[in-house]
């Protein structure tokens, strides 16, 4: 039996996850949290949120993030390709900084409009 809480919303359910029994989820107050505790221990996932460089008269860095959730173990190798990545203004939100990442299938994208 594993104890977590519920990250989905700022609701914070306190879960009980027994992987002796196909993972069952107790303790959460909606589906989503079910889904988020199962999938917590089989295979934990992240969204990353991040800044990169960006060569600008407004700005020294923008905000980016990744498109979707990722696995929580390439988190770090991510992060290393970020700190390679300089940007030129102008830059529009959802501008794709680093597309499909690693190979894992999700874009890193721009979160702030950036002028010259």
């Amino acid at each position: 039996m594993t104890d977590l809480i519920c990250i989905v919303c700022p609701k914070g359910c306190h879960l009980k996850v027994d992987e002796e029994n196909g993972y069952k989820v107790t303790g959460n107050g909606c589906p989503r949290g079910a889904a988020y505790g199962e999938k917590e221990l089989v295979n934990p996932t992240r969204v990353i949120t991040s800044t990169v460089r960006v060569e600008a008269k407004t700005a020294r860095r923008v905000p980016v993030k990744t498109a979707s959730d990722i696995p929580k173990g390439k988190i770090y190798d991510i992060m290393k390709e970020l700190d390679k990545i300089t940007m030129k203004a102008p830059v529009a939100i959802g501008d794709v900084v680093i597309p499909n990442v690693l190979g894992l299938g999700v874009d890193v994208v721009a979160c702030k409009k950036v002028a010259e």
